[in-house]
């Protein structure tokens, strides 16, 4: 049941949904529709941020806040997703905050389940069809981070945020994968971390979205993130950074940032066994340069 602050004159809300909207007029209603459609009741806030969408998208928040009251919308100059995202944050009155992208939709029920678990500052759940995750709770950045390989998957929408972590964080605008700069800086401020196998979020690929369509300069955005999120790695967490590189090496030519290092393939298997094994041998830079020219002989040619 929704309540009343005691330092605030309006309700608060248990949970906000920040839905940026840009040129997604053929998905729009069926994200939105599947989030209003939750157990939550009146304890939930839908914030659509239109961003700017030269379409109808904006006609079609508006329509969806006159047919639910939960619903308010945000119309602001384009400034890309991180920037909607921070609006919405900005706007929203709950404890708690999550995001959905507009492209995406939910399965019926699940945040009435997830919002029973609230007592942890972050709460990530399992993605159909494409990330299970175990059922656990970390009380230590560092152990989420690489036990549970949160760096694998820091996806800003399959999770449940405490909205105070974002007190003084924003997500950095102009950039690309935003959520990897974003999520180190708010599990520093999080003394609870959990998973669950629970799922319910529905990705849907974009042949057009930023991971599809990121050519050199974007995955260099990428591994720098990483690089400067100051959490701990391991050899398999290295080894995750070594991927990237290799990409950023085969479609730029240059661009070694990630430091060489010595790691222990006895325990991995297969291609990244290869990897490790030839890391050691070779060093950083042969091995880029070894992976760009393999791409290059074994790609198709065009008739």
């Amino acid at each position: 049941m929704a309540f009343l602050s005691l330092n605030r004159t309006f309700v608060t809300m248990k949970l906000a949904v920040v839905i940026p909207v840009y040129r997604v007029e053929d998905t729009l209603d069926r994200c939105v529709g599947s989030v209003l459609a939750q157990d939550c009741g009146d304890d939930m806030e839908v914030i659509l941020v239109d961003d700017g969408s030269p379409d109808r998208c904006p006609q079609m928040c508006d329509e969806w806040a006159r047919r639910d009251a939960r619903v308010h919308v945000i119309h602001k100059v384009n400034g890309g997703l991180s920037d909607a995202r921070n609006a919405g944050i900005a706007a929203s009155t709950a404890d708690y905050v999550t995001f959905v992208d507009s492209d995406d939709y939910l399965d019926p029920g699940i945040y009435g389940v997830l919002m029973a678990q609230r007592q942890h500052d972050i709460l990530e759940y399992s993605v159909n069809g494409r990330l299970l995750l175990a059922d656990c709770v970390y009380h230590s950045a560092d152990d989420y981070w690489l036990q549970g390989r949160a760096y694998a998957h820091c996806y800003a929408w399959n999770k449940i945020y405490r909205r105070s972590l974002f007190h003084g964080e924003t997500f950095p605008v102009g950039r690309l994968f935003e959520d990897v700069y974003a999520l180190p800086a708010l599990l520093r401020r999080a003394g609870s971390i959990a998973t669950t196998s629970l799922g319910g979020y529905n990705y849907t690929d974009n042949p057009l979205g930023i991971t599809a369509t990121a050519g050199g300069e974007g995955l260099r955005q990428l591994l720098d993130a990483h690089l400067a999120s100051g959490m701990p790695v391991d050899d398999d967490y290295y080894m995750h950074l070594l991927n990237i590189q290799m990409d950023v090496w085969e479609q730029t030519g240059a661009g070694l940032t990630l430091p060489c290092r010595h790691v222990n393939a006895g325990g991995m298997r297969g291609v990244q066994r290869c990897k490790a094994i030839m890391l050691n041998m070779l060093g950083l830079k042969t091995l880029c340069r070894i992976n760009k020219l393999i791409h290059r002989l074994t790609r198709p040619v065009r008739s």
